[in-house]
């Protein structure tokens, strides 16, 4: 028990410390990532405002069918920064919410820049 309670700990400080750095506008919304054990979430959010631009929330499950994770992650990226480019968004700012850059993180920023959004 007692690791599992380090560990969340250990996340939740490095979530605070890359959050205290960077901020998202409206003309460069931040680029938020949740992971849970089964799907990946992504959404543009406006911190100035406190406002979720942009998000793929409901389109998760459909693109996780058949694919592995990282996969999956690659297609919401692109999803996501597909429906950037409509709403004129060309730049965010990557928050990886304390999770470390590698694996479906990781595939999730590659499809947003291969989708055509700057980070």
């Amino acid at each position: 028990m007692a690791k599992v309670r380090l560990r969340k700990n250990n996340i939740t400080k490095r979530k605070l410390r890359v959050r205290k750095k960077i901020t998202g506008t409206e003309e460069m919304p931040r680029l938020s990532v949740f992971r849970s054990n089964k799907y990946i979430y992504a959404q543009l959010m406006d911190d100035t405002k406190g406002k979720t631009l942009l998000s793929v929330g409901k389109k998760v499950k459909e693109l996780h069918k058949g694919k592995a994770k990282t996969e999956a992650a690659f297609e919401i990226g692109k999803q996501l920064a597909e429906e950037a480019t409509k709403m004129k968004i060309e730049k965010a700012i990557f928050d990886r919410s304390g999770y470390k850059y590698h694996g479906r993180v990781k595939s999730l920023a590659e499809g947003a820049r291969e989708g055509g959004l700057k980070l």
